[in-house]
C-alpha cells in the first residue's frame, strides 16, 4: 500500500465510521445519557469486528461468508434484539443522571459495552461489502501480504476510533442542556427510542 493509499483508505474508512447506522446511533444514545467515556469499549467493540471483517475480506473469506447468509440473519437478529433491550432500560432508565451515571459506566463501560459494539457491527454484514468493494482500489490484492493487512487494520482501528468518538463527545456535549428531571426524562426516552430504533432497523434489513 502506497503513502497515497493509505491516506485515501483512512479518509474511507473515517467518513464510514461516521456514517448514520446502528453503530452510530448507539454512539449517540450512550453519550447522551452517559457521556463520551462510557463509549469507549463499545467503540472498540464496533472497531474490532469491523478489523475482522476486513481481515476477512483481504484473505478471501468473503465468499464464504456470503455462502452463510443464515448465521448472519442469527446474528442480526440478536443484535437487533439486544438493542431493542437496552432501549427498554433507556426509557425506563432513572431521572437522576448524576446519580446513575457512574454505576452504569461501571455495568456498560467494559466487557458488556464491548460486547454490545461488537454485535452491532458484526450483526451488518453489509460492513464487510465495504472492505469488499475498497480493498481494490487502494491496495493490489493479487500482492497482498501481510503488512499490507496490518497496516489496512491499523488504518481502520485509527479512523473508526476517532469518528466514532468525535461523534460521541459532541452528543456529550450536547446533553448538558438536559438538567431538569423532565429534560433527563425526555432525554432517555429519546435515546431509548433511538436504540431502539436501531434494533427494528436491523431487524427489517434484508
Amino acid at each position: 500500500m502506497t503513502p497515497e493509499s493509505a491516506i485515501s483508505f483512512f479518509i474511507a474508512v473515517f467518513i464510514f465510521g461516521i456514517t448514520p447506522g446502528p453503530g452510530v446511533f448507539a454512539i449517540l444514545a450512550r453519550a447522551m445519557v452517559k457521556g463520551s467515556a462510557s463509549c469507549i469499549m463499545l467503540a472498540l467493540g464496533m472497531t474490532v469486528s469491523d478489523i475482522l471483517y476486513l481481515v476477512a475480506a483481504c484473505y478471501g473469506l468473503a465468499v464464504i461468508a456470503t455462502n452463510w447468509s443464515e448465521l448472519f440473519t442469527v446474528i442480526r437478529i440478536v443484535g437487533a434484539l439486544y438493542l431493542l433491550y437496552l432501549g427498554w432500560k433507556m426509557w425506563n432508565a432513572p431521572l437522576d443522571l448524576s446519580a446513575s451515571e457512574a454505576g452504569d459506566n461501571k455495568k456498560t463501560g467494559g466487557i458488556a459495552g464491548f460486547i454490545q459494539g461488537f454485535l452491532i457491527s458484526a450483526s451488518n454484514p453489509k460492513v464487510i461489502l465495504f472492505y469488499i468493494a475498497f480493498l481494490p482500489t487502494f491496495m493490489d490484492l493479487s500482492s497482498l501480504n501481510n503488512l499490507d493487512i496490518a497496516l489496512a487494520a491499523f488504518l481502520t482501528l485509527v479512523g473508526l476510533m476517532l469518528g466514532l468518538m468525535l461523534i460521541a463527545h459532541f452528543a456529550s456535549k450536547a446533553r448538558r442542556w438536559f438538567k431538569s428531571e423532565p429534560a433527563v426524562k425526555r432525554l432517555n426516552r429519546g435515546a431509548g427510542s433511538i436504540m431502539a430504533a436501531a434494533g427494528l432497523y436491523l431487524i427489517g434489513r434484508h
